[in-house]
């Protein structure tokens, strides 16, 4: 029986005159031109449709999304009348975001960080949600009153599926503010109350709603902005609840994601624990034992990655998100990236001792003094935390490897190149939109059947927004002695996040790959407040987590707009979501940090202790770089690596040399698909990424976007998404399995398989007479 809350949440609001203009992308531009041969509607379960009036008199195939893939992919059909927020909701939701913030937090911070995806929760309530539609009582209670409900509305249907979804993609994003809280109280040794924790995470983590709601008219309406990575969940979502009679000599969808379901999750003990070196074999290595330049070479984990290979999922997902989810014109620029800078780029200013560069590991992102030595950060700070200036002076400058350095350059690169690209490539359109320019009657499908929905208020979005930043002014100001964060740093930082989002966001939103701010944060407050990385890192939360929030929530807010949930209800499922992951992830941190010692400490941890804190020491080598020495000592007048700072004009010059190109040469449309964001950007996530992570990732992205989609299109539009949520599912359930009965107890396998990578000496100085302990001295 249907409550009274979902009565009155599914009311079909009238359609006033609405907007129907569309941002155009390289990809749509050549969809639009190619008609499926049949849509996956066809395999739908048939549902009430629009109304005539929203359709235009025309059908569902005609109208249907120009992205090819998107097409494929999602139903066409609704059920207004479908329950949607329903107790079976609030219960497996709740329950799912606060597992999966668990987890994630748990993992965080081992040797091999694990993310636990949403596709796992997905999966685990089926059998849930449908046993408590059995078993609840439907008894009405409060029968005719306003607040009427029901425990048990019916069958358990995909509308709250997908709430439940929306639910644990809170949990399984990441708290960014959570780096912050462990670089202050692990790296720094610093104070830090909980509650001074928890309001920075909370305002941090919420503010990206604000910005999600001011861009969603950009970045969710629109359908060339598709968001690739959620056709992986439309595709698990059809083939858990859509019946399918099963065709003679084949399998249904349902059942072909058990069977790979079953395959990597029974496979991933071997990379998991029984054989971990298929994580990274790099064969190179066993070939040449002795040599350090092959192992440099030839390490998937030290070094460049030759020939080195990855038979493990977690490696080929972990950074770049999955393959299987990435369209083949992304694939392409995320390999050119890959290729120019790390088999031109690198080797090229290593082996000419660029920046002293064979002093050091030529992959690293360590900091280091001249001769190759790990830095004293604690000795150019005094009590305060504030930079020393006479101790740096008597230490000498910090050093980091050429690869860090230029990976900095990139990143520069990367965000003018986005600002750029994006004006040049959809200038036009965002005015239109800005313009309310949708007159021309050219939404697609989805939109339209979302317009019988109650939309959220845009003025929700904005209080939102004023109050998490007026907490956030509040929590520095009041708590300055811990963040050292001034009013005017909250401010500035959410001028940088208003600017910056919605080009980041179209680049996400179309290729599945995002930009970072996290660097041009880390330099605007370096050069503004130098010799204070506690508020470096504050006003890195606020510049860069708050754009990031808000592609998370804008990515939910699509997935919803694919599977025709209210948007009301979504947002409040966002709100509760967000809420609860947040103080799931900071109590699971506190924990861990109160209870594990020596965390993260790597000099005073046993050797094959698990809680390297990978992520976190990036976060702190940044903060050093960034906040206590400040940019001007490191890439500005009094600093070594000044050159960098001409990534910033490349970054201008170069999408002006392909929009120049596209205009000089119309009939060549694989111009169009040139993205420099995206190749610039390529390697924003090495470290920690390595060499193997990407080699793999952009062979099998390969396979699935290019070569299956182009020869078996029939066998890639049933299986490509379903494939990788089975693959994604089977991991995360083994990888949990493993700890909890193995983990916990400590027992490992020590036999040469498990020695991750084989190239001990990838990480070795090549420079004469530099002496690091474990290497070999280079006479």
């Amino acid at each position: 029986m249907a409550s009274v809350h979902h009565e009155l949440e599914e009311q079909v609001q009238e359609e006033g005159e609405e907007h129907d203009h569309q941002i155009t992308s390289p990809l749509q531009a050549a969809a639009t031109t190619a008609q499926l041969p049949h849509s996956s509607s066809s395999h739908a379960v048939q549902q009430p449709c629009a109304t005539p009036g929203d359709g235009g008199g025309r059908s569902a195939e005609e109208e249907n999304s120009p992205v090819e893939q998107v097409a494929a992919t999602v139903p066409v059909g609704d059920d207004p009348s479908t329950p949607v927020l329903t107790f079976r909701m609030w219960v497996l939701g709740m329950v799912s975001c606060a597992a999966l913030s668990f987890l994630n937090a748990f993992f965080g911070y081992r040797k091999e960080p694990l993310t636990i995806t949403a596709i796992s929760a997905q999966i685990a309530v089926v059998p849930v949600g449908r046993l408590m539609a059995t078993a609840l009582p439907e008894t009405a209670f409060f029968r005719g009153r306003p607040w009427e409900f029901t425990l048990n509305p019916g069958p358990f249907n995909v509308k709250e599926h997908v709430l439940i979804t929306i639910f644990a993609n809170a949990g399984a994003g990441t708290v960014f503010a959570i780096n912050l809280v462990t670089s202050v109280r692990v790296f720094y040794g610093q104070n830090m109350s909980f509650v001074v924790a928890l309001l920075i995470v909370v305002t941090s983590q919420v503010m990206g709603f604000g910005w999600a709601g001011i861009f969603r008219r950009y970045l969710v309406e629109p359908a060339a902005m598709w968001w690739p990575s959620n056709l992986v969940q439309v595709s698990l979502f059809r083939a858990l609840h859509e019946k399918e009679r099963r065709v003679k000599g084949r399998m249904t969808r349902d059942q072909f994601f058990m069977v790979a379901f079953v395959c990597s999750f029974t496979y991933y003990i071997f990379p998991g624990y029984l054989f971990q070196m298929l994580t990274s074999l790099s064969w190179i290595c066993w070939i040449f034992p002795s040599s350090v330049i092959a192992q440099q070479l030839g390490s998937g984990l030290h070094g460049l990655g030759i020939g080195a290979i990855g038979l493990d999922w977690s490696s080929m997902s972990s950074y770049l998100g999955s393959p299987l989810a990435s369209p083949w014109f992304a694939t392409a620029n995320i390999a050119a990236g890959f290729c120019i800078f790390m088999y031109i780029i690198t080797p090229i200013t290593y082996w000419s001792n660029i920046y002293n560069a064979r002093n050091f590991p030529i992959y690293s992102n360590g900091l280091y003094t001249v001769t190759g030595q790990k830095y004293n950060i604690s000795s150019i700070m005094d009590s305060q935390f504030h930079f020393d200036t006479d101790a740096y002076q008597k230490n000498g400058p910090l050093y980091i490897s050429t690869f860090f350095a230029f990976s900095y350059g990139l990143g520069f690169a990367c965000l003018t190149a986005t600002v750029t690209h994006v004006l040049l490539f959809h200038g036009s359109e965002i005015w239109q939109l800005s313009k309310s320019a949708f007159q021309d009657n050219k939404a697609d499908i989805h939109t339209k059947l979302m317009r019988r929905y109650k939309q959220v208020p845009e003025w929700w979005f904005i209080c939102i927004l004023v109050a998490s930043v007026a907490f956030s002014i509040f929590t520095c100001e009041y708590y300055i002695e811990q963040l050292q964060l001034p009013w005017w740093g909250v401010l500035l930082a959410c001028a940088v996040a208003f600017f910056c989002t919605l080009p980041i966001g179209i680049i996400k939103a179309t290729t599945n790959q995002a930009p970072g701010l996290n660097i041009i944060t880390e330099y605007i407050m370096g050069y503004l407040y130098p010799g204070r990385p506690i508020a470096n890192m504050c006003f890195k939360v606020y510049g860069y987590s708050g754009p990031r929030q808000a592609l998370e929530f804008l990515q939910d807010f699509k997935l919803g707009h694919y599977m025709k949930i209210p948007p009301r209800t979504m947002f409040m499922a966002q709100v509760a979501g967000t809420s609860i992951a947040a103080s799931v992830y900071l109590g699971t941190t506190w924990w861990l940090m109160d209870t594990i010692p020596n965390m993260c400490d790597t000099e005073l941890l046993p050797a094959d202790s698990p809680w390297t804190c990978p992520y976190d020491h990036v976060f702190y080598d940044a903060s050093v770089i960034w906040g206590l020495i400040g940019p001007r000592r490191i890439f500005g007048d009094l600093g070594t690596y000044s050159a960098v700072n001409w990534f910033f004009l490349g970054g201008v010059i170069a999408p002006l040399l392909v929009w120049f190109a596209h205009k000089a040469f119309p009939a060549h449309k694989w111009i169009l698909h040139i993205n420099v964001p995206v190749i610039m950007g390529t390697t924003s996530l090495m470290p920690p990424g390595t060499a193997v992570n990407y080699t793999t990732w952009i062979l099998i992205a390969f396979l699935s976007g290019y070569v299956v989609y182009k020869y078996r299109r029939d066998w890639w539009e049933r299986h490509n998404y379903l494939l990788s949520g089975a693959l994604d599912a089977g991991l995360a359930f083994m990888a949990v399995l493993l700890y909890l009965c193995l983990g916990l107890e400590n027992k490992s396998l020590n036999w040469w398989g498990n020695d991750l990578d084989g190239c001990p000496l990838a990480s070795c100085p090549t420079a004469k007479g530099i002496t690091v302990h474990g290497s070999p001295v280079t006479r």
